[in-house]
């Protein structure tokens, strides 16, 4: 929009604060910090030089995921569906030098430790990290290039290494693929050695997004040869656009009866599909890919196996052959936090012809960022800033130039949780105070979006074991439980200012106040699911404010709880009391456990029309004490007025259920005439037979008009049946 992003960030902050605040919530100022600030970056920035001489960021060279509109580099963690999770443009892939968190060194701690999460988080944001660190065993081996394709490759390469977790499919191998990245198909097309039309369609696919890469299978045939490491027999090579570079190495042996993909691929390009497995009960149907478990055929000395049988003996051949391995890979990759970007941390390196890589002294930090930016929308604006990447060298003295890539924003809020353990008293002297994280850490209660599941949620996990590890603290997950909360939509969609479908708070609050807004949130869907506003329904959250508050002209002024005797009560009254404890209790539950504020908001609005109608004082003074306190979280400003007003705030302690309204002093009984049911009656449970049957009779008195009552039947606790003729 025009605006510095300084001025831009800052300035909205501050109006979502007076959001915030206009809706009563409350937060500590001693502990508000925005991850912006430049004390924040210091200690930051002290952290990656820490991460840097553990060998924890490393910088190399890569193939990266680029974002053409906002013109950075992306994580793969951020890139959704092959594009870039903050703008929706498909992304292209980019060679360039990348500072890169060794995360991967985490991989089986942050996959095994998800065992301890299992009790507080949703198994679906479990399974999505279990899944996109995606650990694997499996074979990794090497195709030998046939003889005349060492020739034509001018003898550059002797074999290239699969990996694959289906070894018992090997047999069925009818060609091999390579990413249009792999180095073997680079070499082809910087030598000409394919024709032009082949090197434009490679040129092509290496442009495209991952996941248009993923639609349409395409692919060029080499013309060259690699030979089957068991059968010896040749096995054509080609590139297909499916084949990702930073998975596997690039390389894929295909297996078309057994696999969905190559089976496409085989049949667009009339390729070869010989089955090697076959189902335990059934003959094995070609016309599609046979992708299960089941038992081998023409694979040697393996056939008659069944498949998980053979994965392991095929990988011990392989061993003994000393031709391949056992192997176990990770989906997971390193994380790439270098970005293009003028507004994030500076990364605090310097460049020096002389020295190389230097870390800039921490007694220098932080870098900060220049005020006197220039934002064209095209490159990166630190290195085009006239001044601010000139400097010497902390090493040697000469002329050097600092990094002009920023820290990806995810560094920053991996950490924020620790350093909202201390108040700002000792902020300027160190990151976070170790003795108020061993009093508040882990965090109790963690609410945040699904969609940060494999993002924030896998850093801070990440970014809490190098802390730990760096003996900053002691403990090894951040968040003991999490809620993930649902979207709010707004005409059946995301609410978004790109729809035209937003709600601005400040209007909803003008018009119906604070309370109005917070009720509706919490009580039109469990937390978990999505909202869909509805002004209608803001309209009745309303009408039950304003009756809440109305009503509560009915209580008697006292400091301390009413004491009733609820066996002197009127049935009603009775009734009043049980559905005011019934929503105690059903809130005891909802604070502490479950958090469906809607079912808590429902009892109490039972609670409320329950006493509607009720003349005793006592019985309407403990239900206002006991829900006024239930809904103070939910409507603050009206149920703290009403606490005030009438009971000196005494009520807003903890609540104690009273038991006696819950015990059964009636019992019912159908009455029947000669087996057909025609009403109810309620008695106490001590009433003796005889005035059971008085009352049954008086019951059904109509029925009995001119006709002889000859038996009376009471069956205890359930029925009074009445003969007659």
């Amino acid at each position: 929009n025009g605006s510095h992003p300084k001025t831009w960030t800052y300035d909205n902050i501050d109006y979502m604060k007076k959001e915030f605040y206009s809706l009563g919530f409350s937060f500590s100022k001693q502990r508000e910090l925005a991850t912006s600030d430049e004390l924040y970056t210091k200690f930051e920035q002290g952290f990656i030089i820490d991460m840097y001489e553990k060998g924890l960021l490393y910088r190399k060279e890569g193939l990266l995921n680029w974002c053409p509109h906002d013109q950075t580099v992306l994580a793969n963690e951020q890139v959704i569906d092959g594009c870039c999770w903050r703008c929706d443009t498909p992304i292209v892939k980019k060679e360039m030098n990348q500072y890169y968190f060794k995360i991967t060194q985490y991989a089986d701690e942050l996959l095994s430790d998800l065992k301890k999460l299992e009790d507080g988080w949703p198994k679906q944001v479990l399974t999505m990290q279990e899944n996109w660190i995606g650990k694997s065993n499996g074979l990794e081996f090497d195709f030998k290039l046939s003889q005349e394709s060492k020739t034509k490759l001018s003898d550059r390469f002797d074999s290239f290494t699969v990996y694959t977790t289906r070894p018992d499919t090997i047999y069925g191998v009818t060609y091999v693929a390579l990413a249009p990245e792999h180095e073997i198909v680079s070499f082809l097309c910087e030598n000409n050695l394919l024709d032009s039309s082949a090197i434009s369609q490679i040129e092509e696919m290496k442009n495209s997004s991952s996941i248009d890469r993923q639609k349409e299978k395409s692919g060029v045939a080499l013309g060259i040869d690699v030979i089957h490491p068991l059968t010896g027999k040749s096995i054509p090579l080609w590139v297909a656009n499916f084949v990702l570079i930073e998975y596997g190495g690039g390389a894929v042996m295909a297996v078309p009866a057994h696999d969905e993909r190559d089976f496409d691929f085989a049949k667009k390009y009339n390729l070869d599909i010989k089955g090697v497995i076959k189902p335990l009960d059934s003959e094995l149907d070609l016309s599609q890919a046979y992708i299960k478990s089941g038992v081998l055929f023409d694979s040697g000395d393996f056939s008659g196996l069944d498949s998980n049988s053979a994965k392991d003996k095929i990988i011990d051949h392989f061993e003994t052959l000393k031709i391949g391995k056992k192997t176990t890979n990770y989906k997971l990759k390193d994380w790439g936090v270098s970005r293009q970007r003028y507004w994030g941390a500076p990364i605090p390196f310097i460049h020096c012809e002389t020295c190389g890589i230097v870390m800039e002294k921490k007694e220098n930090l932080p870098v900060a960022l220049p005020d006197d930016i220039e934002i064209s929308g095209e490159g990166n604006p630190l290195d085009s800033h006239p001044t601010w990447k000139y400097c010497k060298c902390p090493k040697c003295g000469r002329d050097a130039l600092r990094e002009t890539d920023t820290m990806d924003t995810f560094v920053e809020s991996s950490w924020y949780f620790l350093r909202f353990c201390a108040d700002k008293i000792n902020w300027e002297k160190e990151p976070f105070s170790s003795e108020q994280i061993r009093y508040w850490m882990g965090v109790d209660h963690y609410i945040g979006g699904i969609e940060h599941a494999v993002l924030h949620l896998l850093y801070a996990r990440f970014f809490t074991k190098v802390f730990r590890d760096l003996g900053y603290i002691d403990f090894d997950e951040p968040f003991e439980r999490l809620l993930t909360q649902g979207m709010v939509l707004k005409d059946g969609a995301k609410m978004s200012k790109s729809k035209g479908n937003t709600v601005d708070p400040d209007e909803i609050v003008a018009k119906y106040g604070a309370d109005t807004a917070r009720l509706f949130i919490l009580f039109a869907a469990p937390p978990t699911q999505e909202l869909e506003w509805n002004d209608s329904a803001v309209e009745g959250a309303f009408r039950f404010v304003k009756r809440f508050y109305e009503r509560s002209e009915k209580v008697s002024p006292t400091s301390t709880k009413p004491i009733i005797n609820h066996k002197e009560l009127t049935k009603e009254e009775q009734f009043a009391r049980k559905k005011v404890y019934e929503a105690l209790l059903r809130a005891k539950d909802v604070y502490n456990e479950r958090y469906t504020f809607n079912t808590m908001i429902a009892g109490a609005m039972e609670a409320l029309n329950a006493l509607n109608g009720q003349d005793n004082q006592a019985v309407w003074s403990e239900g206002y004490w006991v829900l006024a306190a239930i809904l103070e979280p939910v409507i603050p400003h009206v149920a703290s007025e009403i606490s005030m007003r009438y009971f000196e705030l005494k009520n807003l302690g903890v609540q104690e259920v009273v038991d006696e309204v819950f015990e059964v002093n009636t019992i019912t009984y159908g009455v029947s005439i000669n087996g057909k049911n025609r009403g109810e009656i309620e008695v106490a449970i001590d009433t003796p037979q005889e005035e059971i049957k008085i009352v049954a009779k008086a019951k059904v008195a109509k029925w009995l008009e001119g006709v002889t009552v000859v038996k009376e039947i009471v069956v205890p606790n359930k029925l009074v049946n009445l003969v007659v003729k």
